[in-house]
């Protein structure tokens, strides 16, 4: 197996979906692009794909945004870790998640997948629930709102203002994860807490 990385940045294609709280794992996956330096290509396994460094003598990373809906997410990153060959213990899901709150990024590896139906595909392609994840928090539906609904909807005025901050602070911890493990990780963005979901 290759010491690659497959990242995958969990979201929905088309215009219509870019600015979605759903889509916030493809919008991190934009900032690690723009990090490398370079652009995204199309890949047979209906994906957009980056092959680079993270920084200089930094990780082999292969970034991937699938152009499906997030819903059947699995198919395309089970192809993709098949075609260059990378274990799923080197493949990062980079995902919304509504259990912790917006401006939040946690990480960690397996356990379940929270009623995230893109979680869900990817476990079942992969045949296993042992990939790692970077759980990027975009808090609960207020109300009696729907969560499909609510993940469905652009940021809100307010959150847009942090926004940038956020997706940052994700790529940040997607290259740490990569460079020095989850434990370290994990002690840097969970400091209330270390090592605890």
């Amino acid at each position: 197996m290759t010491d690659t990385w497959l990242i995958v940045g969990l979201g929905n294609p088309g215009a219509q979906y870019q600015g979605n709280r759903h889509n916030i794992g493809q919008m991190v996956l934009d900032e690690l692009a723009a990090r490398i330096g370079s652009g995204f290509k199309s890949h047979k396994a209906r994906a957009q794909v980056l092959e680079g460094r993270l920084g200089i003598g930094g990780p082999r990373v292969v970034l991937a945004k699938p152009l499906c809906y997030m819903n059947v997410s699995g198919g395309p990153v089970a192809a993709l870790a098949n075609f260059y060959g990378i274990d799923p213990a080197h493949v990062v899901a980079v995902h919304d998640e509504i259990d912790i709150p917006f401006n939040t990024v946690k990480l960690k590896i397996g356990g379940g997948e929270g009623g995230h139906n893109g979680l869900r595909d990817i476990s079942k392609a992969l045949a296993t629930k042992d990939y790692l994840r970077v759980r990027v928090g975009v808090g609960r539906p207020p109300g009696r709102m729907d969560t499909a609904d609510f993940v469905l909807r652009d940021f809100g005025t307010t959150e847009r203002k942090e926004l940038s901050f956020l997706i940052d602070e994700a790529a940040d911890a997607v290259d740490l994860l990569l460079r020095q493990g989850l434990t370290d990780a994990q002690q840097k963005f969970h400091p209330a807490k270390p090592g605890t979901e």
